[in-house]
């Protein structure tokens, strides 16, 4: 008899503590694999930690003083989980102050996950040839369907009854083709060699890549991807949104025949074709977007983190994992080396380059021209001249685009037609019901959207305090931008890019091949479209309400300022024609601002540590916020309280709140955040605080965000 401890997928079960049952069944048990156990009067998933052999279960219960029951049945034929996973799980729920099932959970595809409704794995019906005569004409097992195209559905009937044949079910898998490699059509720059050479030999374990736009950073990543495969290791390239996908997919696939690709776009069971074409080693690069670091490699030589700074690579639930870091933890099991790239890398991350804790390579020429012409336009005085939306100067430099056939970026961070609904008779915000935010007006659906929780609801509501159903609207989205740039330029085809116009499968790829194929002459987007882009024929960038930013309450919100109007400016002439940007704003004298226009990265870089270390933010000092998530106010107020109350005691950490936060999705939130030094004494803290919690974790939501990126 076998007694295994076993992980439990359940809501209330969020300590990591394991329960035991007993097995007597045949089939092998091993840690890693899935299992179906009761709980309670449920039948639910687990996930196996131990299996402690040769057992005497009525011996076992009276040592523990209760009975056990037994596993129901045995999911998977082999473990899903290796020692390394195993032990990444582990840290990771260390470290982001995560229950271990929802490590494991965010490791694996969906048709694999812990849960009691994973999605199923899909089939499919091959032929093998029983009969030696048959086997020369077909000599390899067949599809059902390719084998009934040869024969036709007469001869394939009287094979299976004359039993020359056989049909079976098989895991459909991803097809893979032999290696080959297409060698490289450009000659690297001497930065680029240095660059490579760095990489290759340092014996620092993360390299940060700080290379301006334009400067050839995907092709040192194609180089080191060629040189790593050479020695039979993989490589993992990490892409910060699907939109950026596609074209380092292209990229690669033209120098590579074989890679897998890993992202949120893909079906479930796309998901896991890609998955096993990893784990079998039948792959050595894989390009995907933040979950893709925990596909389960054999031999990794490289990991790329490309556009470092991007927040999406922070996750926003449970497990709140950087992706950075997890890069880092996994490059030490493998000995292989990280390396981040970005034209505005994090402060965190330049900052212990400059300390010498990573290597610090640099690519500052581009490869083609050089950086674009940057002007700065101040709004305030534009619309003293009637101009709300377009700046004049921007109006004539994308006529002037339009004449030599040449293309035009529109960045503008705001999705609808307008974000905010007024009430034309009070001045009452219309606001979403759930979730205390301004609904946006969406003029294509005519419909007013939460961008929160997705509700929705008709224009003619009535107003809520003074019963009236006049309502206007109030500032810019891309809706109303490509309404206002169709208006002045008739002429010009413009096509869209933003959440609302990538919602189908491959809406993202379309969209860019057919600006590529200059299909479109104007393409106007959210932040989406603000980096990664490398389209040779676009000249201007106009960037829209570019100190928007600035207004959010947190300590970031100047770097985001800075990064997004760096990281857009550099899609204006990347190739041999100069590029020009425009860069809207009613703030002309932030340093923000005006350095970002500048494109001066170590400026920026050395004015806002000197603020970081004055107000002990990060990288100067860790920080950790914790929340509470409940449908009754009161209760998650005292929650909040008790827990501030139970920090205050501890030395070398500084308790900031609580703060009342808004709803979201019909829950009331607060927030503290710890401050320390100490990153690991704080981690420490909240595990012993967090273990000997007695409140009903089911009425309140407790979620732990170490290091994070945004406080909302």
């Amino acid at each position: 008899m076998k007694i295994v401890k076993v992980y439990i997928e359940h809501p209330l079960m969020q300590l990591n503590t394991t329960f035991d049952y007993f097995y007597s069944g045949e089939k092998d048990i091993n840690k890693g694999i899935r299992v179906t156990v009761p709980f309670r009067s449920q039948k639910v998933i687990g996930f196996v930690d131990e299996v402690i052999d040769n057992i005497d279960v009525k011996e076992y219960e009276q040592k523990i003083g209760y009975r056990i029951k037994e596993i129901i049945g045995i999911i998977d034929e082999y473990p899903l989980i290796n020692e390394e996973l195993s032990s990444l799980a582990k840290w990771l729920s260390k470290m982001t102050v995560t229950p271990l099932i929802s490590c494991l959970n965010a490791m694996l595809p969906p048709s694999l996950k812990p849960h009691s409704n994973f999605k199923k794995v899909v089939s499919q019906n091959w032929v093998r040839i029983v009969d030696e005569d048959l086997k020369k004409d077909f000599p390899r097992d067949l599809l059902l369907k390719d084998f009934k195209e040869k024969v036709g559905q007469y001869r394939y009937s009287k094979y299976k009854k004359d039993r020359k044949i056989e049909v079976y079910q098989c895991e459909k898998k991803a097809t893979v083709q032999e290696d080959k490699i297409v060698e490289s059509p450009f000659t690297l720059t001497e930065q680029q060699k240095k660059a490579v050479n760095t990489v290759l030999n340092t014996n620092k374990e993360v390299i940060l890549l700080h290379g301006i736009t334009g400067s050839g950073k995907t092709e040192v990543f194609l180089q080191l991807s060629k040189l790593i495969g050479q020695q039979d290791k993989q490589v993992l390239i990490l892409v910060p949104e699907i939109s950026l996908t596609p074209l380092m997919v292209k990229r690669f696939k033209e120098r590579f025949n074989n890679i897998a690709v890993y992202n949120s776009a893909l079906s479930a069971q796309e998901k896991y074709e890609q998955y096993c074409l990893v784990k079998e080693n039948k792959v050595k690069i894989v390009v995907g977007t933040r979950s893709a670091v925990f596909m389960p490699f054999n031999n990794l030589g490289l990991i790329v983190i490309d556009e470092e700074h991007d927040n999406s690579y922070k996750q926003d639930s449970m497990p709140r994992y950087n992706t950075r870091d997890v890069a880092i933890e996994r490059a030490k099991y493998h000995h292989c080396k990280v390396l981040l790239a970005s034209a505005t890398p994090t402060l965190e991350s330049y900052a212990r380059a400059a300390k010498n804790v990573y290597e610090l390579v640099k690519l500052d020429k581009r490869i083609n021209s050089s950086l674009p012409i940057s002007h700065l336009i101040d709004m305030q005085n534009e619309i003293r001249k009637g101009n709300y939306i377009v700046s004049a100067p921007l109006k004539e430099a994308i006529g002037k685009r339009l004449q030599l056939n040449q293309q035009s970026i529109l960045l503008l961070n705001r999705r609808g037609y307008t974000p905010i609904v007024k009430c034309s008779s009070c001045s009452h915000v219309a606001t979403c019901p759930h979730c205390e935010l301004a609904l946006s007006y969406h003029k294509d659906e005519n419909l007013l959207v939460c961008h929160f929780c997705g509700y929705s609801c008709p224009t003619d509501l009535t107003c809520p305090k003074c019963g009236q159903k006049m309502w206007q609207n109030y500032g810019v989205g891309t809706q109303r931008l490509e309404e206002e740039i169709h208006n002045i330029f008739p002429q010009a085809k413009i096509i869209r890019m933003d959440a609302d116009t990538t919602r189908k499968k491959d809406a993202h790829s379309k969209i860019l091949q057919a600006f590529e194929n200059h299909e479109y002459d104007i393409l106007i987007g959210t932040q989406m479209i603000s980096k990664g882009l490398d389209f040779p024929n676009v000249t201007l960038v106009g960037i829209f309400n570019a100190d928007s930013p600035l207004a959010r309450n947190d300590y970031r919100s100047v770097e985001t300022t800075f990064d997004l109007i760096v990281q857009a400016s550099g899609r204006s002439g990347r190739s041999d024609q100069s590029g020009e940007v425009y860069v809207q704003s009613y703030d002309t004298i932030h340093y923000g601002i005006r350095l970002a226009v500048k494109q001066d990265y170590i400026t920026f870089f050395n004015n806002e540590m000197s603020y970081r270390h004055a107000l002990l933010y990060p990288p100067y000092a860790y920080l950790i916020a914790v929340y509470f998530l409940g449908k009754d106010d009161e209760q998650c107020k005292r929650a909040a309280q008790s827990a501030v109350d139970y920090f205050q005691a501890e030395k070398q950490i500084k308790i900031l709140g609580p703060s009342e936060l808004g709803r979201r999705k019909d829950e009331y939130r607060y927030r503290f955040v710890m401050k320390s030094k100490d990153k690991l004494k704080m981690i420490d803290s909240l595990w012993n605080w967090y273990n000997t919690l007695t409140i009903n974790k089911n009425k309140i939501n407790i979620q732990v965000d170490v290091d994070p990126y945004v406080l909302d």
